[in-house]
């Protein structure tokens, strides 16, 4: 095998991602093996990564598969496709800008969840610092 395709086990320890969770982006059509072995096994490239990290990304941030799917697509339009239109490639833009927008958004809001849960540690911390004579319910904390 040459340098530039890595089987299915490397692209996981790149990705962080799971050997099943590769296999079910390939299923859903997410991300299919540039090349496989005379075995059978898959062979992915660097572009292969590239659009896993992509999807890796998007997941915590709540996007659906089908919106991962769309926006690899307007990505992979605007990377081929010199011929694109410019009111074509405006749009295939503002696609992009969609999905920046949303993750903004979602990034926000995540931010917020992390203040409260730091927030919610920092108070038991110090309760466990400085103990209290007993007392009942949600005023212990």
């Amino acid at each position: 095998m040459d340098g530039k395709h890595m089987q299915i086990g490397e692209v996981a320890v790149r990705t962080e991602l799971s050997l099943r969770t590769i296999r079910h982006y390939e299923e859903t059509g997410l991300v299919i093996p540039s090349a496989r072995t005379q075995g059978g096994f898959r062979l992915y490239t660097e572009s292969d990564v590239a659009r896993l990290m992509v999807i890796r990304r998007m997941k915590p941030l709540g996007f659906t598969l089908e919106q991962m799917r769309d926006l690899l697509d307007a990505t992979d339009r605007l990377d081929a496709d010199d011929d694109l239109g410019a009111d074509e490639r405006e749009a295939l833009l503002e696609r992009v800008r969609g999905y920046e927008r949303a993750a903004v958004e979602q990034v926000e809001k995540l931010r917020v969840q992390l203040s409260r849960a730091e927030d919610f540690a920092a108070t038991l911390r110090r309760r466990l610092e400085t103990p209290e004579p007993p007392c009942t319910g949600a005023q212990a904390l």
